[in-house]
């Protein structure tokens, strides 16, 4: 037996991508060695609950293991962080100074919350949402009744965290440098149904503000000041700013990775600089950079706990195949949340849409599905508590159905068309699709 077969498999990533491809590989007939690298010190836990249950105080942080669905008999190598990759030699190299050797290699590292980096960084009482640490120390200042918690970003993260404040009794302001909450996913005409259900439940929504700077008294936040000229007393800041990719190890093996992700083709294999695939190293999950065939092969990062799953166990199953029998991946976005007594549901990525049209529903009754069209096609589609025609829109977006929607095919004999209110589409022009779910990240 060669030193590379006795070198078994490696999943960097101790997270749900991580574990479910790992799964993957004993389920595909993997007998050989699996080695799980993971820089957390916890087994792989579920990161959806942590800005719902967790911060709510209705689930420990502790409590969010994840199932194991499939024997491992693999070697854990937990609270370890990845800081070199030698290509040629196929070995990884770990901080504490110790060497891992690789057959083939599975990238499933996720992403990590991007963090305040203007004045004020280093004050106590400003919290970001990612880990599970995260949410137990914020879930604790939580507890404690801040005067008034004041939420930067207004994505998923930072919408699901005000809605949790507010449903707690805590006064809370949110601030987004955006017209309306999750507007980049969604559109501001959406977005503007989102603002006012937060601010009919007494949340402080500032549309197209930022935080200039954060102030302290003591060591701990006390104020922020925003670029309108106001200030906001608040002694605890949520930064809910989206999230950025480790990568450097990567990028630094000559592979095509930065903050954004890693590139890899359409097999989920890892490109290196030159655009040509690495066939021993595969990507998953929230770090994963790939062309979604959905949309015309666009690059996206796809931040769903949905993808994570299905991503992973296909990498999984193309590093057990010949390179000659391993298929492209083809996944279609979907993500949901509950905040302000509201489900939401969206399938597709409505990113650089031309138009939308109300077919159930209407947005003054905060209770709809949306569909979204670019170029004549159907592209995308959200419901707010109207989630029974999702599943039809998936097909239509997945066989490129005409937009808008013909009369025959929906509930309804009106449609309005609506301007969703994205930036013009020269402005996205070669821009790298990254499709979030900050509340579910692999």
């Amino acid at each position: 037996m060669s030193d590379m077969e006795t070198a078994g498999i490696v999943v960097v990533g101790g997270s749900l991508a991580g574990l479910r491809g790992a799964e993957a590989l004993r389920n595909g007939g993997y007998t050989g060695p699996l080695t799980i690298v993971g820089d957390e010190p916890y087994p792989p836990y579920d990161r959806p609950p942590l800005s719902k249950h967790v911060l709510a105080g209705a689930l420990d942080a502790a409590s969010t293991e994840l199932p194991r669905l499939v024997r491992l008999n693999a070697r854990w190598r937990l609270g370890q962080t990845v800081v070199a990759l030698d290509r040629i030699a196929r070995v990884i190299g770990l901080a504490d100074g110790s060497a891992i050797p690789f057959q083939s290699l599975l990238v499933a590292t996720g992403a990590q919350a991007r963090r305040w980096t203007r004045a004020g960084s280093e004050l106590a009482g400003v919290f970001t949402i990612r880990t599970r640490d995260d949410a137990a120390a914020l879930r604790s200042a939580l507890a404690s009744v801040p005067a008034r918690v004041l939420i930067i970003g207004g994505g998923l993260i930072g919408c699901e965290t005000a809605s949790c404040c507010s449903d707690l009794g805590l006064p809370t302001t949110l601030v987004d440098s955006n017209p309306a909450p999750l507007s980049r996913v969604l559109g501001a005409t959406v977005g503007n149904v989102i603002a006012g259900c937060m601010m009919d439940a007494g949340v402080d929504f500032r549309a197209s503000t930022h935080v200039d700077a954060l102030e302290g008294a003591f060591g701990k936040v006390v104020r922020a000041r925003l670029s309108d000229g106001s200030a906001i007393e608040t002694d605890l800041v949520v930064v809910a700013l989206g999230a950025v990719r480790e990568t450097g190890w990567l990028s630094r093996a000559g592979l095509l990775a930065d903050s954004g992700g890693l590139t890899c083709d359409s097999a989920c294999r890892a490109l290196n600089v030159e655009g040509q695939p690495d066939l021993n190293i595969f990507a998953a999950g929230d770090v994963a950079r790939w062309p979604n065939a959905h949309y015309g092969d666009r690059l996206m990062t796809v931040e769903h706990w949905g993808n994570a799953i299905e991503q992973a166990e296909h990498a999984a199953r193309n590093i057990l195949s010949d390179p000659s029998d391993q298929n492209a991946y083809r996944h279609l976005p979907a993500f949901w949340s509950s905040q302000f007594g509201i489900n939401i549901k969206t399938v597709g990525s409505a990113e650089g849409a031309e138009a939308a049209a109300i077919t159930q529903g209407s947005l003054s009754s905060r209770r709809f599905l949306a569909v979204y069209g670019r170029e004549g096609h159907t592209v995308a589609a959200v419901s707010f508590d109207e989630a029974r025609w999702l599943p039809s829109y998936a097909r239509r977006i997945e066989i490129k159905a005409t937009f808008p929607p013909v009369p025959g095919a929906i509930d309804q004999e009106r449609v309005d068309v609506v301007d969703p209110g994205f930036p013009a589409p020269r402005e996205l022009a070669g821009a790298t699709s990254s499709v979030r779910q900050e509340a579910a990240h692999a």
